[in-house]
């Protein structure tokens, strides 16, 4: 069952929590973490306008006539370690505050979700969060340095890459943030770069074919090169199809072909 990731912003909004003991408690942790209200009464909860609910009673019965209710009032509802009755699952998630990771496995295997996300805090370095603030902090000047949208982009992607000034995993990225600026930054120069793929299967691309994809501005791509590799591909990225006889199109450009 394939999920769509997305982050809700709570804070200050209310959150239905309903049960009691070690199911739910945890739930209402999170929501609390998070910056929601948590309310442990269901139709208060619908009266405030909750649009999450997180059910955890130990009677199977109840929790499935309470999610009914709930998703007929409008909520997206989660029904604790029953994943077929939800509408959304919680992942395991990695904080290096505002950076925020989540991995999940659209409910196959919460333990499985809990020890990548183990293996991600040995790589990820604490300064990453004042990385991400800095640059936050930094929106107006990068827009000084670099008008143009497709140019800032390139610049943070050659910054930010392996090896690259700001390198997320490198923990002195931070430091650095404001000499790069100050220097004028450094924009990748438009390129482009052409690849054959062998299969339909994202997994058989190489690191350098899916970092490539990952960063491009546009995709020029042989209609036999299925969707599911297509779509390691920026969502909004330009695609446009082989045989391609316009314009190349500015920035970083990939043309991928199939085998």
């Amino acid at each position: 069952m394939r999920s769509l990731p997305l982050f809700h912003r709570i804070s200050g909004q209310p959150v239905i929590v309903l049960g009691e003991g070690e199911a739910a408690v945890p739930k209402a942790r999170l929501v609390e973490r998070a910056g929601g209200r948590v309310i442990s009464d269901l139709q208060r909860g619908i009266d405030e306008g909750a649009r999450l609910a997180f059910v955890a009673h130990e009677d199977e019965a109840r929790c499935e006539a309470d999610a009914l209710r709930l998703r007929g009032a409008g909520l997206l509802v989660n029904v604790v370690d029953k994943p077929d009755w939800c509408d959304f699952t919680t992942p395991s998630l990695l904080e290096r505050d505002p950076v925020l990771i989540a991995v999940g496995t659209s409910g196959a295997s919460a333990g499985l979700a809990k020890h990548l996300r183990l293996r991600l805090e040995a790589l990820l370095p604490p300064s990453l969060g004042k990385l991400a603030q800095g640059l936050a902090e930094a929106r107006g000047a990068l827009r000084k340095v670099f008008p143009e949208s497709a140019e800032r982009r390139r610049a943070l992607d050659a910054a930010l890459g392996e090896g690259g000034v700001l390198d997320p995993l490198d923990s002195g990225s931070a430091e650095r943030l404001g000499e790069w600026l100050a220097a004028g930054g450094e924009a990748a120069a438009p390129a482009v770069h052409e690849f054959t793929v062998v299969s339909d299967d994202p997994d058989d691309l190489t690191l350098r074919q899916a970092r490539l994809l990952g960063m491009a501005d546009a995709v020029i791509a042989d209609p036999k090169v299925s969707e599911e590799v297509l779509v390691r591909a920026r969502a909004d990225a330009v695609r446009f199809a082989l045989p391609y006889d316009g314009e190349m199109p500015a920035g970083l450009v990939v043309i991928v072909r199939r085998a």
